[in-house]
């Protein structure tokens, strides 16, 4: 079943009567269950095709259905449910709040959804467990690793259990050891509990860990492909 999918979906942005087109007639439709990597250049129109897909921008042209209906049908409300409830979003310059613990960024989230209070602890507890740092649950993000304040992104982005996962770049900032823990934590949330995950990256050996791959030049996609055969986590280069 289809999760998303667009049709000749377009971005243009202007500035001082300027008008410069960043994503051109896009067409494309990601499974539930699927491992994409979206593949480019700087510049290439591959964040803002991300930040289409997730909601955090609105098409020039073209349409995007999500779950089959047209997102131009949604209310904003729902617009913001969505994002909240069926997205998690890993960025590369991880996002946390500077002064705040583990167990507090990752359970922002809450703040704006319609969880009970009496769950949230469990649930934050849960997730921070799903990425290995439990013990580093009081530790403030100015305390931690590169490498773990990623793995605290993706613990955050867990903990609605959203179906859809967007990682843009986010071994970007990583050296290749915590490159490796990152990546093998979205391939087994992807492999084990079947979470969609859409990879935004520049980096050849990254995207090998997807089992589709999506390239971008200039703002149109140039092909679309299946990995004959799947880069282990084991194996990941910088």
């Amino acid at each position: 079943m289809a999760l998303l999918a667009t049709q000749n979906l377009s971005k243009v942005y202007e500035s001082e009567g300027v008008a410069t087109s960043a994503l051109r007639s896009a067409t494309l439709s990601i499974n539930e269950g699927e491992f994409v990597a979206v593949m480019g250049p700087s510049g290439s129109g591959k964040s803002t095709l991300l930040h289409l897909l997730g909601l955090l921008d609105e098409p020039s042209s073209g349409t995007y259905h999500f779950k089959d209906r047209d997102i131009k049908t949604y209310s904003p409300e729902e617009l913001a449910a969505i994002r909240n409830k069926e997205m998690g979003f890993v960025f590369q310059a991880f996002n946390l709040l500077p002064k705040s613990t583990v167990f507090q960024n990752v359970m922002l989230p809450l703040y704006y959804s319609d969880v009970k209070d009496s769950e949230w602890r469990a649930r934050a507890e849960a997730a921070i467990e799903s990425v290995g740092l439990t013990h580093r649950l009081h530790y403030k993000a100015t305390q931690l690793s590169g490498g773990e304040k990623q793995r605290v992104a993706i613990a955050r982005a867990l903990i609605q259990n959203p179906p859809l996962i967007f990682a843009d770049e986010p071994t970007g900032n990583l050296d290749s050891q915590s490159g490796k823990v990152v990546m093998e934590i979205l391939q087994k949330l992807n492999e084990e509990k079947g979470h969609t995950v859409i990879l935004i990256t520049h980096e050849s050996d990254t995207a090998a860990h997807a089992r589709r791959i999506i390239k971008i030049h200039d703002g149109e996609v140039v092909s679309d492909e299946q990995v004959g055969e799947r880069q282990q986590a084991g194996e990941f280069k910088k």
